[in-house]
């Protein structure tokens, strides 16, 4: 999978199944983008039609890990000087992904499956900063009249 969308980058995960089960490798220090290294991760689960987002950060990059269920993910340029595009990708257990999406991207996902889902989230900013202490870099669209809703 290719973006359009400059600095977006969407790398397909290999799932290695065996009479085990399965192991994905998520992150490789040699397979990040650029300068992008994560300060934190996380893991939130979302219900069944449940979005999360859309929304956009000034300064942080995301990574994303979409492992299990099935899940809409629209990306959406949203910087002054850059083509308005939006990409939608099915992303999740049959098509696993790691997705990474710079500063000025408005992003969201979707489970669109019939179970809980969960993504793994490794932003390269430390959430609302050193000890929880600085303003969150977040600005919602979740209420924004856009062509670009999801």
């Amino acid at each position: 999978m290719q973006s359009e969308i400059e600095g977006v980058v969407i790398r397909p995960l290999k799932r290695f199944t065996d009479s085990r089960g399965w192991l994905i490798e998520v992150l490789r220090e040699d397979e990040l983008p650029g300068e992008f290294v994560p300060a934190m991760g996380y893991i939130s689960l979302t219900h069944p039609g449940v979005a999360r987002g859309p929304h956009e950060h000034r300064h942080q990059t995301d990574g994303f890990a979409f492992l299990s269920g099935a899940f809409e993910v629209t990306l959406w340029e949203n910087r002054a000087d850059k083509p308005r595009l939006k990409e939608c990708y099915r992303l999740g257990e049959e098509n696993p992904a790691f997705v990474t999406v710079p500063p000025g991207v408005v992003h969201a996902y979707r489970n669109v499956g019939e179970t809980d889902a969960t993504v793994l989230n490794f932003p390269d900013r430390l959430y609302a900063g050193w000890g929880k202490k600085e303003p969150v870099d977040e600005i919602r669209h979740e209420e924004i009249d856009s062509e670009f809703q999801l």
